[in-house]
């Protein structure tokens, strides 16, 4: 799981009171604050948070902050802007959760619009297309080490390798579709953890009380009104999701048809945003078989491109999907040739919507079932099952990108020595010497551009 940062000493909890009360003004400007800086994937996010909302601020108490951080392991969806949005709703209601969860997405949205069309107009300028030569080996390293470091939090005894490696030959050798894969590995899981428990229970985070000083939300702060569980609530909150899921879909059934480009978008987003266990990288190879292979919205080159994208701004890196609906809008062109940014514009903000809608209705409904208990939570065996595959799944993919990047025509052609020199130098930083993301992107950039501009 993720792991939270060492801490410097603090001064005795009881040396400090509690901090007042947050205004929505404040919380607001956190908040955007957070979708501004949220770089480093969802480890990095989740530090962020824990650094500032219960080290530094006292907002909530580690062990309240940590089983909300469990809840949101078991969710399909990016637990880093789930568990934002879960902290915003216990300490502003629905308003709060909104806007932490809205404001965790959006400035990604805004600048993956405009890279994807820079992309799209500007992509085979020299400069630009130095940049993504140096980028797309360095993402196969990065995919890799996502694979090596959810494998060894995940693949601790044979039942669960032998659920990543059934994965892995079912979708490369096989060609099975995700969602089979996901539904075998639940099953899987299940069957496992009847016949060895022991081996399906994966804890979620240890959470002690740590002397950060007394939070707002502390250990034994009575469950605010709004957060008690409630079926009524609960079912308002499936109906408001349900019409806001629905409302949108039908107008763009009825508008422009179901076999258009963004009702066609706003559908298969709507499965993807549901099979996303694990994160991003198991979710990927689901957006590649639909995206790339059954729609043809855009070329293998251009989704890696796309991920590559994605890894360098803030935000959860399933917003890579905006970049999946801009290139597909942008090629398609539905509203012509010469509206090329405003397709794509709209598409990618389609897509946001059906992809992120689901992870703000999980929060909102399950949250007060969730604050009825502060016990631990606990993966199920299905779950540990799905997770087991991902790994296998994200496996394949890397393989997948190293041969479009290695062998750009094909094993036929030649063997691209510099794209793999720069691989393996990433894989190297990655690996060996603990780099983030972002400098080991930076650096193939870097070489990337200087390669291409000396005429390498």
């Amino acid at each position: 799981m993720t792991q939270l940062p060492a801490h410097e000493e603090r001064p005795p909890a009881d040396a400090v009171a509690a901090p007042d009360r947050v205004t929505r003004r404040e919380a607001f400007a956190f908040w955007l604050k957070l979708g501004v800086i949220s770089f480093g994937g969802p480890a990095g996010q989740i530090a962020i948070m824990h650094k500032e909302l219960v080290e530094r601020r006292r907002w909530i108490s580690e062990r309240r902050f940590l089983h909300a951080l469990n809840f949101c392991m078991l969710l399909p969806g990016p637990e880093a802007q789930q568990l934002a949005t879960y902290i915003g709703w216990l300490l502003h209601r629905t308003w709060g959760g909104v806007v932490a969860g809205a404001l965790f997405v959006l400035p990604s949205l805004f600048i993956l619009i405009g890279l994807s069309w820079l992309y799209m107009a500007h992509g085979q300028q020299p400069m630009v297309a130095g940049l993504f030569y140096g980028i797309k080996p360095a993402v196969t390293a990065i995919v890799l080490h996502a694979a090596y470091r959810i494998g060894g939090r995940t693949l601790h005894n044979p039942w669960l390798w032998a659920i990543a490696l059934a994965s892995f030959a079912a979708i490369f050798a096989l060609s099975v579709p995700f969602p089979l894969i996901v539904g075998g590995a639940a099953v899987a899981g299940y069957i496992g953890g009847r016949m060895a428990p022991r081996h399906f229970m994966a804890g979620g985070h240890a959470g002690g009380k740590a002397s950060y000083g007394p939070a707002l939300i502390d250990d034994d702060t009575p469950t605010p009104a709004h957060a008690r569980f409630r079926w009524s609530r609960l079912l308002r909150v499936a109906v408001a999701g349900a019409l806001l899921w629905a409302v949108p879909m039908v107008l763009l059934w009825a508008t422009c048809g179901w076999d258009h480009v963004f009702t066609q978008m706003a559908w298969f987003f709507t499965k993807a945003a549901l099979l996303t266990f694990g994160g991003a990288y198991a979710v990927l190879p689901y957006v590649y078989q639909g995206a790339v292979t059954h729609y043809g919205w855009l070329s293998p080159t251009q989704m890696i491109d796309g991920l590559a994208l994605g890894e360098t701004t803030p935000g959860p890196l399933i917003m890579v999907v905006a970049f999946v609906a801009f290139a597909g809008a942008w090629g398609v062109a539905p509203f012509g040739a010469d509206a090329g940014f405003a397709a794509g514009a709209l598409a990618a903000t389609l897509v946001t919507w059906f992809t992120f809608l689901p992870s703000f209705l999980f929060i909102l409904g399950g949250g007060p079932f969730v604050e009825s208990t502060h016990g631990e939570l606990r993966l199920t065996a299905p779950l540990t099952g799905i997770t087991a595959a991902v790994v296998g799944v994200i496996f394949n993919l890397a393989l997948f990108f190293g041969y479009h990047i290695f062998w750009p025509a094909g094993f036929a052609g030649a063997f691209d020595v510099i794209a793999a020199a720069i691989a393996l130098a990433a894989g190297i930083a990655l690996f060996v010497f603990k780099r983030g993301v972002l400098e080991v992107i930076a650096a193939a950039a870097l070489v990337g551009l200087v390669l291409r501009l000396s005429g390498a």
